[in-house]
């Protein structure tokens, strides 16, 4: 395999969300579940290695980062290592102990790397840096719904201050004056931070050109770290244009069905559509869960009866005061680990009773469905909405193949649950 790109993503969503705008920019894209044991399909220019380890200990979170590399370097071209990619959120989730600051140090000790940019800009998502603050559409983002997330919060938009104190290196900024000119504008204002003994620079864009302009500057850099949003500019410096066969998939079968953990005021927004709309829908309750009810049997039993006639939506998804209240009771960690192991164990059975078309909304959500269905790598096809786009993959449960979606909480139109499944009808 002559590997051009290997990425390594802190979470499944985001590994489809980063393979997504690879494919759209012409890239021959699979994703891996974890490390994989062995090499991927033949034919492919960039491989990401999909980790659940945003919000793990910083340690193991440093350790498996490096055990994805030493795996993408042995599939370089040629011998040598492909350049690396350490894909974050869009909404740069962390905290003042990581894990993007440590897991960026390490990766750069072992590539031996001196400088690298990071930036989590993806316009197409309302996502934004300027002066080195990030937005979220109009709003900065100690004022969006991410400032009240219940793992990372996100209380201060100024992306400088807040890898600085996560990293030992010194942060900088590349700042819109560079980035608005051209390649070399961007690549002397490189070279004046690493001269002031800058390690890391955040980078501004507030528009696709940007990203584009940005792009060229950072061929050959051995690290790159971003959300997905730089992507877009990076295949044609492998000399690789868009095309519609990147994200050809076999053609969709069998029955259709939605399973969503997240808490997001997007995802709230797409289950409420989905329920105004008429469909089926049913509600997990987290506090059954812990006292040792059944509700993963019962939401099999209840789909069962709704699903021949069209998707159904079985839902944790809760307003951020509901969600408080029950990790009051229970506990951050657990009331999580409990939510995503039921919607797991739904995930198998919904695809053991014939479902083919499965939309999966939450990042660690996604991460828990995937295991849970024994998915090892999944070709990346055609885009949904920015950042989430249809893939295929084989089951133990279903060897055929199955289309799925793995779609970030903060992504997506209102209408994305209803659409996901015309979208992949019409592709």
């Amino acid at each position: 395999m002559t590997l051009l790109l290997g990425c390594i993503a802190d979470d499944f969503t985001g590994a489809t969300d980063l393979a997504n705008n690879l494919v759209r920019a012409g890239m021959r894209v699979v994703q891996s579940i974890g490390v994989p044991a062995g090499p991927v399909d033949e034919g492919v220019d960039a491989v990401v290695v999909a980790l659940k380890s945003r919000t793990i200990a910083p340690a193991e979170a440093i350790a498996q980062s490096l055990q994805a590399l030493q795996w993408l370097r042995a599939q370089g071209a040629n011998g040598r290592a492909p350049q690396i990619y350490f894909k974050y959120c869009s909404t740069f989730d962390s905290t003042p102990q990581g894990n993007i600051g440590p897991v960026t140090d390490a990766l750069m000790d072992a590539l031996g790397c001196g400088f690298t940019i990071a930036t989590p800009a993806f316009p197409d998502n309302q996502r934004t840096v300027f002066k080195g603050h990030l937005f979220v559409g109009d709003a900065l983002l100690s004022d969006s719904g991410m400032r009240n997330h219940p793992l990372t919060p996100m209380t201060d938009a100024n992306l400088v201050r807040v890898l600085q104190a996560q990293t030992r290196r010194r942060v900088g900024l590349i700042d819109h004056v560079a980035v608005a000119q051209d390649e070399a504008a961007i690549r002397a204002r490189i070279a004046a931070l690493q001269a002031e003994g800058v390690g890391m620079a955040v980078v501004d864009a507030v528009s696709n050109d940007d990203l584009l302009r940005l792009g060229p500057a950072l061929a050959g850099m051995p690290l790159v770290t971003a959300g997905s949003g730089v992507a877009i500019g990076l295949p044609a410096n492998f000399g690789i244009r868009p095309t519609a066969q990147a994200a050809a998939l076999p053609p969709a079968t069998g029955l259709q069905a939605v399973v969503s953990g997240s808490c997001s005021v997007a995802t709230n927004a797409q289950v409420a559509h989905f329920i105004a709309s008429g469909r089926p829908a049913l509600a997990l309750e987290p506090l059954r869960i812990a006292a040792g009810e059944d509700e993963a049997g019962k939401a099999l039993a209840w789909a069962r009866q709704h699903i021949a006639s069209g998707p159904v939506l079985i839902y944790s998804t809760a307003e951020s005061s509901a969600v408080k209240a029950v990790q009051g009771r229970l506990g951050v960690e657990q009331a999580g680990t409990l939510v995503e192991q039921t919607i797991a164990a739904i995930a198998r059975g919904l695809v053991g009773m014939g479902v083919r078309q499965l939309v999966v909304a939450g990042g660690e959500t996604s991460g828990a469905c995937v295991q849970a269905l024994g998915i090892e790598q999944m070709r990346i096809g055609p885009q949904i909405d920015p950042g989430v786009p249809w893939c295929h993959a084989a089951s133990p449960l279903a060897p055929q193949g199955l289309h799925l979606t793995l779609k970030s909480g903060n992504f997506g139109t209102t209408d994305f649950f209803t659409k996901a499944f015309a979208a992949l009808a019409s592709a």
